[in-house]
């Protein structure tokens, strides 16, 4: 059974007095920096705390074709950053390190970095350990003299996109298999079951995973910029530091729970099969646009006889409303007997008011999995489908922005896709039976008008699935509408 994960809210912390150390950590010989190149990453260490002060990706670009940066100095508080009290007053010390620029590779697998620090009973001995075929980097600490150890992960560390709102950024931590965000308007302290902490943006993380036990994670502001960090005894203690993408089937082969570093969302039960059967096709048509479409189809499938009888539920209700008016307009003084004949008209045309709902709600947690995988996958960044679009994850920009002075919606930025999707929505609208209502029906038809400017800065990604959604729609209606004419 799993543990109930402790959270203790402190409206202030807890003041602890430092430890007072032999020689001022900041009275330190010149600064040395070390070099650490492999396939996955670029790295730069330093001799002022042992820390890490430099870290870029290879793999991944930016817009300028320029390696990703997860780290571009040492910051408020540096990533490996240790001392006594959550302050970690050794983030300033000067380290002792005997190692030269690495190099790992092909011929050379792994190598190692040790960094030693040491004055008046207080000692500490760090090892950092490299792999040419992985962004994982071990790391342990021996640890004598400190009453307490405490270690951080920094506070940019892993934050590549911080102004990215469609998805979290900042501290995370994982408690058995929950994910819990910090809210960080107080300090926030976590015991139960601790796995890891890591800050994080939405394609990107830099993570500290314990081997050894930790008594404590805890996260707060300082100087209002957020910090999560862990508390153990200073002894020997050994990490994982991972940073680099949020590549799913990699996080997972380390069996070390950073796959839920991934944010499938409530519906993840759903996303993760759907996400697996997304890469599939992938791996088959060598396109994700044409495996989203593949995938459209194949979710549509199950719900054909679904949405079929939906329909014709629909037509049924658009014919029978002159009788149900004349009902309304009878006993509109009488709601009980209004709503007994207004069932007995159901009964006697065999209509379900319902039916026309239940595909819908049946859908809607697919449609919500498959958004979050379409939002949130690091496959698709970068990815291109056909001709103008070269990045499912980046709105469809080819006819450029509606200009900010416009009302409303200026700074959009257009392009064909949306547009096409919002067409289709009408065809639909108008192919799809209609309420006696006339204002019910203006309301309808304004619908792909704001659907259309919604999707205008949404992924290209998921203006395909919707698109493709609207075309599979079309073509269904159509041949219930025929079989309908048929029938009649």
């Amino acid at each position: 059974m799993q543990k109930k994960t402790e959270v203790v809210k402190k409206e202030e912390p807890v003041p602890v007095n430092p430890l007072e150390l032999p020689v001022s950590p900041k009275a330190t010989a010149e600064e040395k920096e070390i070099k650490v190149d492999t396939e996955f990453y670029s790295a730069v260490f330093t001799t002022r705390g042992g820390a890490l002060k430099h870290f870029e990706i290879k793999k991944y670009k930016d817009k300028e074709g320029k390696n990703v940066v997860l780290l571009k100095g040492l910051g408020l508080e540096p990533p490996l950053s240790l001392g006594p009290t959550d302050g970690f007053n050794l983030s300033d010390a000067g380290f002792q390190t005997s190692g030269k620029d690495i190099t790992v590779d092909k011929d050379k697998k792994s190598d190692s970095l040790i960094f030693e620090y040491a004055d008046s009973g207080l000692s500490v001995r760090r090892t950092y350990t490299f792999y040419s075929n992985d962004y994982r980097i071990d790391v342990k600490d021996e640890v004598s003299g400190l009453p307490d150890y405490w270690i951080t992960i920094g506070n940019d560390f892993g934050i590549y996109e911080s102004k990215d709102s469609s998805a979290h950024v900042g501290p995370v931590l994982l408690t058995g298999t929950k994910r819990v965000e910090p809210k960080l308007k107080e300090a926030e302290s976590y015991r139960d079951d601790l796995k890891w902490i890591a800050q994080e943006d939405k394609y990107f993380f830099a993570a500290l995973v314990p081997l050894t036990p930790m008594e404590e994670a805890k996260a707060w502001k300082k100087n209002d910029i957020p910090l999560i960090a862990f508390k153990g005894k200073p002894t020997t203690n050994s990490f994982i530091l991972y940073a680099g993408p949020k590549e799913y089937d990699r996080l997972k082969a380390l069996h070390v729970g950073l796959e839920h570093i991934v944010d499938f969302g409530f519906f993840s039960v759903l996303a993760v099969p759907l996400f697996w059967t997304l890469k599939l096709f992938y791996n088959i048509l060598g396109n994700y646009g044409w495996a989203i479409v593949l995938l459209t189809i194949i979710i549509r499938i199950p719900f054909i006889p679904l949405v079929n009888k939906s329909q014709k539920s629909m037509k049924k209700m658009q014919e029978l409303q002159p009788k149900m008016a004349e009902v309304r307009e009878k006993f509109k003084k009488d709601p009980q007997r209004m709503q007994r004949e207004m069932m007995d008209l159901y009964k006697k045309y065999k209509v379900n008011p319902l039916g026309g709902c239940l595909p819908m709600l049946l859908q809607i947690p697919v449609f919500f999995a498959l958004y979050k995988i379409l939002l949130i996958a690091i496959e698709l960044r970068g990815a291109p489908f056909m001709l103008w679009i070269k990045d499912l994850s980046a709105p469809d920009t080819l006819l450029g922005h509606i200009p900010s002075w416009f009302p409303l919606i200026g700074g959009f930025a257009v392009g064909p896709l949306p547009i096409l999707m919002g067409a289709t929505m009408i065809i639909q609208q108008k192919m799809t039976p209609t309420s006696m209502d006339p204002a019910q029906n203006r309301i309808m038809m304004l619908m792909p008008i704001i659907f259309t400017f919604m999707f205008l800065n949404f992924a290209t990604g998921l203006v395909l699935y919707w698109l493709m959604n609207n075309i599979f729609s079309i073509a269904q209606q159509l041949y219930v509408n025929r079989k309908l004419k048929t029938e009649s």
